[in-house]
C-alpha cells in the first residue's frame, strides 16, 4: 500500500476533519488527519487512553494541555508526544488552508 500525505486536500473549508487510517495493527494505529479550521468543543477536552505521537505536516494549530499554562503554536515540522491519559484540546486551526497532521496511537501494552 502507498500514498501521499497532502493528496486530496479540501480545496475549501469543510464542517468536519477528515480523518484517515493509514496503517492499524495491534497496539499501533497511524492517522492522517486534515484540520481546515476546527477546534475542539468549548470544556471539552481528549483524554486518550493510548499514547499519541503527533506531527504537524502542513498548516497551523493551537494546542492546550490541561496541565500547562500556556497553549503551544505548532508550525509545520512541530512534534509532540502526549502520554495516555493526559487531557488536551485543539484550540484553533488554520482556517484558510489545510491543517495536516500525522498522528500514532501506540497502546499502552507495546510500549518500552
Amino acid at each position: 500500500m502507498a500514498g501521499n500525505l497532502f493528496a486530496d486536500l479540501p480545496l475549501a473549508p469543510e464542517a468536519a476533519e477528515r480523518l484517515e487510517i493509514l496503517l492499524a495493527q495491534p497496539g499501533l494505529r497511524i492517522e492522517r488527519i486534515v484540520s481546515s479550521g476546527q477546534a475542539s468543543p468549548p470544556g471539552f477536552w481528549y483524554r486518550q487512553e493510548d499514547a499519541e505521537w503527533v506531527l504537524l505536516l502542513k498548516g497551523a494549530a493551537l494546542l492546550r494541555f490541561e496541565d500547562e499554562a500556556e497553549a503551544r503554536v505548532l508550525h509545520p515540522g512541530d512534534w509532540l508526544q502526549i502520554g495516555s491519559g493526559r487531557r488536551h484540546r485543539v484550540e484553533w486551526t488554520e482556517p484558510d488552508a489545510p491543517t495536516v497532521w500525522l498522528a500514532v496511537h501506540v497502546a499502552d501494552r507495546i510500549r518500552n
